[in-house]
């Protein structure tokens, strides 16, 4: 089994066709799938997702492009929305340096609110960071220093420092399509670098379709092939790779661990 650890099925390209699309995961062996928060205001729509499909989780948070739409959200708030079962982490929240939909400040500020929910609750953060190494390694050093949190670096397409300062925290570095693009040489060597116990897989989707489906409608069906991709740069097998990601994606999603034992219980 591969599990999807990063996927946004409320977003239009998949939720209008969402039967198909979980159909599509499960024929290709996804037997699990996180679906993202990107606005707080919304968690009625991840929850209900979940609630509806056994094989979604969800998680609340401010993504940073809506962090001046959401400046306020209490981290008291995240976790009392956090509390329903499925839903298994914070985020996703951070720094996006390239678009800079949201004054830094801001990104900063909403960033260290859900930090702060992540450590209350327990439950592991969805770091986004994008362009924005520096303080991104700053911000996430001084607030380990205030008391350990868990954490996943998604979509990881930064350099090879912060790659190496999240590990030593005790950070995950999930992988996506952009491991399976022709340029990604950089991404493919830090992934190379990741220990095999901080490894994870992602789609993103609707976004970052891996090869060979570049340039379409990414669905988590596809993270099987940047799970290939995976397999080849760290020197394993299509299927110990499968093996590593889901043990992993169940080590720091323990909430959805626990789901599942008392659904199978």
């Amino acid at each position: 089994m591969l599990i999807d650890s990063h996927c946004h099925l409320d977003f239009p390209d998949l939720q209008t066709r969402l039967p198909d699309v979980l159909a599509a995961a499960a024929d290709a062996g996804i037997g699990r799938m996180v679906s993202i928060s990107t606005h707080v205001s919304r968690f009625e729509t991840y929850r209900d997702l979940s609630e509806a499909h056994t094989s979604v989780f969800f998680t609340v948070g401010t993504h940073p492009h809506n962090a001046a739409l959401e400046p306020d959200v209490p981290a008291e708030r995240l976790v009392e929305l956090s509390a329903h079962s499925r839903c298994v982490a914070i985020g996703e929240a951070g720094l996006d340096y390239y678009y800079d939909k949201s004054p830094r400040e801001v990104q900063q500020q909403v960033f260290r609110t859900h930090i702060a929910a992540s450590r209350q609750t327990g439950l592991p953060l969805v770091i986004h960071a994008r362009d924005a190494d520096e303080d991104m390694i700053r911000i996430v050093s001084e607030e380990m220093g205030r008391g350990r949190f868990t954490a996943v670096l998604h979509c990881f397409s930064s350099g090879a420092k912060l790659a190496e300062v999240g590990v030593e925290l005790g950070l995950y570095v999930s992988f996506s399509g952009i491991l399976t693009f022709k340029n990604s040489e950089e991404i493919r060597r830090i992934a190379a670098s990741v220990p095999k116990d901080r490894l994870l897989v992602e789609t993103d989707a609707p976004y970052l379709a891996p090869v060979p489906f570049r340039g379409k409608t990414n669905e988590p069906a596809y993270v099987a092939h940047t799970a290939r991709v995976l397999a080849e740069v760290v020197g394993t097998t299509e299927a110990e790779i499968a093996d590593i990601t889901t043990a992993n994606f169940y080590r720091l999603f323990s909430k959805a661990a626990e789901a599942d034992r008392q659904a199978a219980a």
